[in-house]
């Protein structure tokens, strides 16, 4: 039997543990973590294992594509178009070997970039989308772009990254003045025809010994027309992977010192204010990880661990947060490796725990605002702006003790709502079409020892977009708040001894 699409007796579930009903506003973190899932190393990773393992959501889940659809072999990916080519490097194929994006003109809105983002946003994520594109298209192409990413709520996005290097393909083919005035371009166009998209622009700013940024003349007016300052810089990385073993001595690899590479950061932000006059922006390290491949899996976490101490003990009001690099990796930069033997398979490393400790600390942890205790029990209204804003519903538990059972079911016109929910700080998601959750795996930890229940436990809902996208609707906000009703409040099924045991 099902219990999702049964008809539940709820004159067996009831409301006694709720002691107090409250509207509840979810806030921002201190400093925001992000995730990349996939790129050229890895494949995407669904959400729903993502949540399992995390435990709760990351603000930004980051996707990796490239457009170049002026090239022959487009919408090939590059390595699929060229699988006999003689490369040596990671980008020496005609075009960067990123997926390549679904959408722009001729693209499809059932495309796995679209799937992708609506999973994300289904489970409690914003995205950031990083996208190389070329720097020849016209403006059709972009704005066909913008239009694609109206709905999809508070999404950033990395427009030709880490664009002061020579590695990708648009610092390959355009000078760096061209690459700037590209960004500038895009950028105009987006805060016109999508202005729900806030634009991020990785150029090297980790400002070390000198008094300029690397080719800061060439960037002046992409600095100014950036959402969000970035740096892409690791704290160490094997960048010859996987064209060579990484050797002690070896000319493909480097490392960085923690509090250095922080001050090189925070002289950058004070040289783009400096430049461009502007103090309303934040800086963030859009990809940062240590190499697996350089220090080895036991320690790989200690140096992001140690930047993550030294970012929550600066409290710095400039620097917006940092996304690791990356979920699941084929090499060793991901808190898990790919199975060689099964690629829908991943092996946890143990950075894992590291970063699952740096994003439940309250100061990388988005927080809660409760309002008043309310009497109103159906037709509670829900808003999601986004996973550091969004207007839900909180429940006041009384807990004898540990339960041995402990789920909750929705009303019928519930169903098809995607929700969020949280309890004790453990996140689960109850995706459209389902009916019950069980929300046990709040009261034990990941070697499956029981927690015992806080003095007030509390169970908050939240709900993101059914589709994963905003509904274009009469309200002027409608491309970054989703708004729905919940028409009554979960049924408790809690129980606190085994219903029989076996002899």
């Amino acid at each position: 039997m099902d219990i999702q699409t049964v008809d539940v007796d709820f004159s067996e579930f009831n409301l006694d543990s709720v002691k107090a009903v409250r509207s509840v506003r979810l806030i921002p973190a201190q400093c925001g973590v992000d995730m990349g899932d996939g790129s050229e190393r890895g494949e995407y990773v669904g959400q729903d294992y993502i949540l399992g393992r995390m435990g709760r959501p990351m603000r930004r889940i980051n996707i990796m594509y490239t457009y170049y659809p002026l090239d022959p072999e487009w919408p090939s990916r590059a390595s699929e178009a060229h699988p006999d080519m003689e490369v040596h490097g990671q980008w020496d194929y005609p075009y960067d070997d990123y997926f390549t994006y679904g959408g722009g003109i001729g693209g499809s809105a059932d495309s796995e970039t679209f799937k992708q983002m609506q999973d994300i946003r289904r489970h409690g994520s914003d995205v950031t989308l990083t996208l190389t594109v070329d720097c020849k298209v016209g403006d059709e192409h972009l704005i066909k772009i913008a239009e694609d990413l109206r709905h999809y709520g508070r999404i950033n996005i990395r427009i030709n990254h880490e664009c002061t290097g020579d590695w990708f393909t648009h610092n390959r083919r355009y000078s760096y003045a061209e690459v700037g005035a590209f960004f500038a371009r895009f950028a105009r166009i987006l805060s016109e025809h999508a202005p729900n998209v806030k634009k991020i622009l990785c150029a090297g700013l980790c400002l070390a010994d000198s008094e300029k940024l690397e080719y800061e003349d060439e960037f002046k007016d992409a600095y100014k027309e950036a959402d969000i300052w970035s740096n892409d810089s690791y704290l160490g990385l094997h960048y010859g992977w996987p064209f060579d073993v990484c050797d002690k001595g070896g000319t493909t690899y480097t490392v960085s010192n923690v509090s250095r590479y922080f001050g090189e950061l925070r002289r950058g932000y004070e040289r783009m204010v400096a430049i461009t006059g502007q103090t309303d922006k934040k800086l963030v390290a859009s990809e940062i990880n240590t190499d697996g491949d350089i220090t080895g899996p036991a320690v790989q976490g200690e140096a992001v661990k140690r930047f993550a101490d030294t970012v929550e003990k600066e409290e710095n009001s400039w620097f917006g947060g940092f996304s690791i690099y990356q979920f699941r990796d084929r090499g060793r930069l991901g808190l898990e490796v790919e199975d060689p033997n099964d690629k829908t398979n991943g092996i946890p490393q143990p950075l894992m725990s590291v970063v699952k400790e740096i994003i439940d600390r309250p100061y990388f942890s988005a927080g809660f605002d409760a309002g008043d205790e309310q009497t109103q029990k159906t037709d509670i209204p829900m808003r999601w702006g986004g996973s550091e804003d969004a207007d839900g519903v909180e429940l006041e538990l009384s807990l004898e003790r540990l339960p041995v059972f402990f789920d909750v079911t929705f009303d019928k016109e519930d169903v098809d709502k995607s929700l969020m929910l949280c309890l004790e700080g453990r996140w689960f998601h109850k995706a459209p079409g389902v009916r019950t959750i069980d929300l046990m795996p709040a009261f034990w930890n990941d070697r499956f020892e029981p927690v015992e229940p806080g003095d007030k436990p509390m169970l908050r809902l939240f709900a993101t977009p059914e589709d994963g996208i905003n509904p274009e609707t009469d309200a002027e906000d409608w491309d970054v708040n989703y708004r729905t009703v919940l028409h009554a409040l979960p049924r408790l099924h809690i129980k606190y001894e085994p219903v029989d045991m076996v002899g």
